[in-house]
């Protein structure tokens, strides 16, 4: 018998356009073979019926909280507690809303409060709706509650916009509920934080200093801690990646508001993995004006930016600190160096000159070095799945450690 057959997903479907992708959700789900259930809000019903929900889901659709067919149960106290993971999908920006704020007024709402099981969140919204400081402030709300947000993708919207608001793939939801509940989840409980991507540190209006950084190592690190179970808060600099589903990514440009994101989240984060590839250096004066060109050369004075790291190290108490060292020479002993001096506990270090390796490629080839001289080297991977094989040496490290 297929494992997932015994596993209940129960879809809370919400009034948008993305409706007809959650009807292949819901199809796609009950191919992997999970058990579907489905309710729709009434503003769901103005884009496809409850019919077609229930030819996918081959389980009758329930949409009136005081529509009580079986006598013998409450439906929605009894759906809640049938379900083993709830997806809103589409989640609009009213659901988020409402369950932000503890409002019950109908089977969907009544239902989230009532449930025990996980909750995921796949919102679907105009990408100025999505960005609005209200809807931005209740998703955070529901973030700290503890549920999950399968963060939208971007592209062309009902509406005529492009941009962030279109509901994640099918395809992707399907495959997620699947990782769920297939395997170990290591870090469950545990919250981690990820920096990733360069840091921008401003000349003038128009010009800054940066690097290379592409923020792919650092994503996959968030994206493989989510898989893992864990609350993940990603840290970025500006980069043009795609947000990790599962994530909740906090953006940033200078070191100075990398540092300040950090510190935010620090005392309740349990791992703390530093892929950003921070600027040591910035201009001690901003021009408030773009600078002219001249005859002959400028001078331009740099003065020090915050030693995140260092500053982590310092601070640290209960945390798991892990650090990167990008290196064009001499690896090892940086490494080593940075282990000591930062206070981390695993440093993963690799040189970036090497070739199809290091900053703007999809494949990496690192070496972990940790306290006690313990030290495992990784061949050339694809960034995602060296991500994967990291995190596993450091639980395994540590379980070892721990015995």
């Amino acid at each position: 018998m297929n494992e997932l057959s015994e596993k209940n997903v129960l879809v809370c479907v919400t009034g948008g356009i993305a409706v007809y992708k959650a009807v292949a959700l819901v199809s796609k789900l009950s191919q992997a073979g999970f058990k579907v259930k489905v309710i729709m809000t009434e503003s769901a019903m103005e884009f496809v019926t409850p019919l077609t929900f229930q030819a996918m889901s081959r389980h009758e659709v329930y949409t009136d909280t005081f529509d009580e067919k079986d006598p013998s149960v409450i439906a929605h106290i009894d759906l809640a507690d049938w379900a083993d993971l709830v997806l809103v999908a589409p989640a609009t920006a009213n659901v988020i809303g409402k369950a932000a704020n503890g409002i019950a007024d109908d089977m969907v709402t009544t239902v989230l409060l009532a449930t025990t099981a996980p909750v995921w969140m796949a919102p679907a919204m105009n990408v100025h709706m999505y960005d609005h400081p209200a809807v931005i402030r209740n998703i955070r709300r529901l973030h700290d509650d503890g549920i999950r947000f399968i963060e939208p993708s971007e592209g062309f919207l009902a509406c005529g916009y492009v941009g962030k608001g279109r509901l994640e793939e099918p395809e992707k939801l399907t495959e997620l509920v699947g990782g769920f509940f297939s395997g170990t989840k290591p870090l469950q409980g545990k919250k981690v934080v990820v920096t990733a991507g360069p840091t921008r540190e401003r000349i003038d209006p128009v010009r800054f200093l940066t690097n290379f950084s592409s923020g792919k190592m650092g994503y996959a690190m968030a994206e493989a801690a989510a898989g893992m179970g864990a609350d993940t808060v990603l840290i970025s600099g500006p980069v043009s990646l795609p947000e990790p589903p599962g994530v909740r990514v906090v953006r940033t440009e200078s070191a100075e508001e990398m540092l300040n994101a950090v510190l935010a989240e620090y005392d309740k984060a349990d791992w703390v993995i530093k892929t950003a590839a921070v600027a040591d250096y910035k201009p001690k004066e901003v021009h408030g004006r773009k600078m002219k060109k001249q005859e002959g050369g400028q001078l331009l004075e740099l003065e020090r930016t915050a030693d995140i790291l260092l500053e982590l190290g310092r601070r640290k108490s209960h945390q798991l600190l892990i650090g990167f060292a990008a290196e064009t020479n001499d690896v090892e002993k940086y490494a080593k160096e940075k282990l000591e001096k930062k206070n981390a506990d695993y440093i993963i270090a690799n040189d970036v000159t090497e070739a199809n390796a290091g900053f703007n490629t999809d494949d990496n080839k690192v070496t972990l070095f940790g306290k006690h001289a313990f030290e495992q080297t990784f061949p050339l991977l694809p960034k995602k799945e060296l991500a994967k094989r990291l995190l596993t040496a450091i639980l395994e490290k540590e379980d070892a450690n721990d015995r």
